[in-house]
């Protein structure tokens, strides 16, 4: 589940916006280990965090135990509105482009792609939208029939595309574009180039991000915390082992790509083609471009299908604890799973992608969601120092103050970059605010006249 929640589609693609930076492939490949250290010593962070408890929830439930109902209803929120329920619509459609590639799409509704209500237009990539509006769906209905259900097939898939990224790193590492071994020996030297080392550190720094972007998600796992044998023992070792796996895996398929091809012609790559299968396509041909599409698509696939199993348990928690919707909380009888949650998630998910306002929303949402993290590793160290959590963390207390320095750096740029954006994502999850005074108005009269009977 961890390795599945983090491999999307950023492994594939952000090797050209890295090259673009006029970066060496040293210092690339730096990035990517440095981004992969940082995400291992927030790893250690939530591992120690999911000795708090066996609930389900997960980080919902993290933040509750440390600071209350309130922000960790805005935790659960931001993913149900925004976050969450984005990254499914946007994987959701990238997994109905990629499909579109090996098997084309007709082009439904073109005559009525002009209508448009302010920045949504509902009838644009029509048959695409189609497409990941009925994998959201059909996955949910999946996942509703059982997590076992689910898990098995995240492991089936997980699996393979593991085995497809060891084969697009043998194919990098053995191949050049002409089909001979390629020479590690002509990459560049690692130069600070034309850059002073302020613009070189504000560049390497932008690389890091993009390779932070690939390497999120690994802290979700404890959503399914109740359905999980040995919780406390389990989770923690899933996220590790799962962020070391991801860790390797990124680097090496990473150092295949530049490999096998130029940093220049790699950053030349348009925006719209996913780099994967730019490379592999160079070195095999049609057959590599459709072999590594494969591997796309059941990238893809497979992020949507544990997504769906662990945000839907965010809502869940929430909905228990009667700062959500009631009728979240409740268990199928006979598969026991958090049918209604699943449904909620499956609906917003789906509304997201018609609107096609996944994008712009997610960007919203990146500097209050990456303010979570660093209350995480804030909560884990209030809870060693109460006691409450008295079992040996890895790497505490260094793990989570070096985390907490990094995500604030990554917050601080954000901001610097992009403070409009920032600002209206902040006050998209303090949308949530109304809500939350709602739920608690009746989570109040639900038990005066809980008590009144």
């Amino acid at each position: 589940m961890v390795a599945g929640n983090v491999i999307g589609t950023g492994v594939f693609k952000k090797i050209v916006p890295m090259a673009a930076t006029g970066l060496s492939e040293y210092y690339i490949l730096a990035a990517w280990i440095f981004a992969g250290l940082v995400t291992m010593l927030g790893a250690f962070s939530i591992a120690g965090l999911a000795k708090l408890t066996t609930e389900a929830g997960g980080n919902v439930e993290y933040l509750r135990i440390c600071y209350g109902d309130f922000i960790s209803f805005l935790f659960g929120w931001t993913y149900f509105t925004v976050a969450g329920s984005g990254a499914i619509a946007a994987v959701g459609f990238i997994f109905a482009q990629s499909f579109n590639a090996l098997v084309p799409l007709p082009h439904l509704f073109e005559s009525m792609e002009h209508i448009s209500i302010g920045f949504i237009h509902p009838f644009a990539d029509s048959s695409t939208k189609i497409v990941a509006v009925l994998i959201i769906i059909l996955l949910t209905w999946y996942n509703y029939r059982g997590i076992k259900k689910g898990a098995s097939l995240n492991n089936v898939v997980t699996s393979a595309k593991i085995i497809g990224i060891v084969l697009l790193i043998f194919l990098g590492f053995f191949f050049s574009q002409n089909g001979h071994p390629a020479n590690a020996s002509t990459m560049a030297k690692p130069l600070l180039d034309q850059h002073n080392l302020s613009t070189w550190t504000t560049i390497f720094f932008g690389v890091m991000l993009n390779a932070f972007w690939a390497y999120d998600g690994f802290s979700n796992v404890g959503a399914a915390a109740a359905e999980i044998k040995n919780p406390k023992r389990n989770i923690p070792l899933a996220i590790i082992i799962g962020v070391s796996i991801v860790l390797v895996l990124y680097v090496l398929v990473n150092y295949a790509y530049m490999t096998a091809m130029p940093l220049g012609q790699i950053a030349a790559i348009s925006e719209n083609k996913v780099a994967a299968i730019v490379v592999a396509q160079n070195i095999m041909g049609p057959a590599g471009m459709v072999m590594i599409s494969l591997l796309v698509v059941l990238s893809t696939f497979g992020y949507i299908n544990v997504s769906i199993i662990l945000f839907a348990r965010f809502y869940y928690r929430m909905a228990q604890k009667r700062v959500f919707f009631y009728h979240a909380a409740k268990v199928h009888p006979r598969f026991q799973t958090p049918y209604v949650a699943l449904i909620y998630s499956m609906v917003v998910s789906c509304l997201l992608v018609v609107s096609g306002s996944f994008d712009v929303l997610t960007d919203m949402a990146v500097f209050g969601a990456f303010s979570f993290y660093v209350l995480l590793a804030m909560g884990l160290i209030k809870m060693k120092r109460k006691g409450i959590i008295k079992e040996k963390i890895p790497a505490y207390p260094y793990a989570p103050i070096l985390f907490i320095i990094f995500i604030l750096m990554v917050l601080t740029s954000t901001f610097i970059n992009n403070p409009s954006r920032t600002i209206t994502g902040i006050a998209l999850i303090l949308s949530g605010v109304p809500f939350y005074i709602y739920f608690k108005v009746k989570k109040k009269s639900y038990t005066q006249n809980g008590n009144a009977q």
